[in-house]
């Protein structure tokens, strides 16, 4: 120990602590920020997944088999086309997807990775979101 002028006490084996926990301190509240930046950055990126699922969902369910319309009014899906125009759609907005049909129903999912800004400091370059989108050919009312 050693004694100053004022009669304080001084440990010579705390001399540097403050500048450490700074450091740490100062670490935590950039991963903070980070969180908070990149965090709602993948909540854009998953509102984007969303929209665009539902909207290639809705142009594939707009692929109805016309001929059966024309015969007995019976709306039905015309499956192959239906993946095909959602598929052409995710490709137009420059998303992949995957694409299913079951009956009058067609389900995509769009899965996009949204690059880090601030979280790349500690290792995550990115982050990967997806969303589901649903649509059915129905027949309107005729109203």
């Amino acid at each position: 120990m050693i004694r100053e002028r004022r009669g304080r006490v001084r440990r010579r084996g705390e001399r540097g602590q403050v500048i450490a926990f700074l450091v740490a301190m100062t670490a935590g509240f950039i991963a903070i920020a980070g969180l908070v930046d990149d965090g709602g950055r993948a909540l854009s990126g998953r509102v984007r997944a969303l929209d665009e699922a539902q909207a290639a969902a809705r142009v594939g369910a707009q692929q109805i088999n016309l001929t059966l319309l024309r015969e007995d009014g019976s709306v039905e899906l015309d499956a192959s086309a239906a993946v095909q125009a959602a598929d052409q759609y995710l490709a137009t907005v420059g998303d992949a997807g995957a694409v299913t049909v079951s009956g009058n129903s067609i389900h995509v999912t769009v899965t996009i990775s949204v690059p880090t800004q601030i979280l790349g400091a500690f290792g995550v370059t990115n982050l990967t979101v997806s969303a589901e989108g649903e649509a059915a050919a129905e027949q309107g009312t005729g109203a």
